[in-house]
C-alpha cells in the first residue's frame, strides 16, 4: 500500500516540477521544449521505476479463466490503440492538409474540391483505425 502511495507522489511530481519550473523560470526560446522534454523523461522513468517495483514478486501461472480474461484485456488495450493513434495521425495530417487547402483556396477558388479531397483522405486514416479496432474486437 505504501508503495502505491509513493509511486503515486512520484508521477505527480514528475509532472508538476517540470511544469512549474517552465511557468516560473525565465521565458526563453526552447524553454518549452526543454520542460516537455524533462516531463516526458521523468514520466517515463517513473513508468520504468514502477514496473520495477510494482511487478518484481512471485510469478505464479494463471488459472483458465485467469488466463482468458488477461487475453480480453490486451485485446481491448490493441483496440484503443489503434483507433486513438490513428486519430492523433489523422489530427496531424487534417491540420497540415486544411491549412494547406485555405491558402490554395486564398489564391484560386476553383480548386475547392481537389482541396476538400486531400482533407478527407487525411480524415480516413481515423476510419481505418476505427475499422481495424472493430475487426480487432470482433
Amino acid at each position: 500500500m505504501t508503495t502505491k502511495i509513493i509511486l503515486a507522489a512520484i508521477l505527480i511530481c514528475s509532472i508538476l516540477i517540470p511544469f512549474g519550473v517552465f511557468l516560473f523560470g525565465k521565458k526563453k526560446e526552447g524553454g518549452f521544449k526543454a520542460a516537455l522534454g524533462f516531463n516526458v523523461f521523468f514520466f517515463f522513468g517513473t513508468l520504468v521505476i514502477s514496473d520495477i517495483l510494482l511487478f518484481g514478486g512471485k510469478v505464479q501461472a494463471a488459472s483458465g479463466e485467469t488466463a482468458a480474461a488477461a487475453v480480453d484485456g490486451w485485446r481491448y488495450l490493441a483496440a484503443a490503440l489503434s483507433t486513438g493513434l490513428s486519430c492523433i495521425g489523422a489530427g496531424i495530417a487534417v491540420a497540415s492538409a486544411a491549412s494547406a487547402a485555405l491558402g490554395a483556396l486564398s489564391e484560386d477558388s476553383s480548386i475547392m474540391g481537389k482541396a476538400l479531397i486531400f482533407v478527407a483522405l487525411a480524415e480516413s486514416i481515423a476510419l481505418y483505425g476505427l475499422l481495424i479496432s472493430f475487426s480487432i474486437l470482433g
